[in-house]
């Protein structure tokens, strides 16, 4: 059962990793035969929404919340001020988390915005991510 999934999400990654780097090396060329055009970096506003978002869609964050409150219904039973604490302060965790992250990134990102720093950082992510598809399968079964 788990074979199938593992081969599709490989070839997913392997599929990002190699976008990522052919266009990465794309733009590296059409930006050095036109003038020198600066990006304007995304604000720390827009990062934090996009992090957000992938957040919400990520099937590991949903599962580990949705474990935690079901988890702890078969305990003691926990009043709803608890409950509501317990969503306030996941929810204040995760926000800070992300603007911390989304913050650092977009300062991180104002530093390597150059031609070379672009290309760099998109070669070493597709990088990352192709050694990602390895590891799904290799992984243990």
């Amino acid at each position: 059962m788990l074979t199938p999934l593992r081969w599709a999400s490989a070839l997913v990654l392997a599929a990002l990793a190699v976008r990522g780097a052919v266009g990465a090396v794309r733009r590296y060329r059409s930006e050095g035969r036109s003038l020198p055009t600066r990006a304007a970096p995304s604000g720390p506003g827009r990062a934090y929404l996009g992090l957000l978002g992938v957040t919400l869609l990520n099937p590991t964050t949903v599962i580990y919340f949705a474990a935690l409150v079901l988890g702890g219904r078969a305990a003691d039973p926990v009043r709803p001020l608890e409950q509501g604490l317990f969503v306030a302060a996941a929810f204040l965790a995760s926000a800070s988390w992300q603007l911390l992250l989304a913050g650092g990134g977009a300062l991180l990102g104002r530093a390597l915005t150059g031609r070379r720093g672009r290309l760099a950082t998109a070669l070493v992510s597709s990088a990352v991510i192709a050694a990602l598809a390895v590891r799904v399968l290799t992984g243990p079964a």
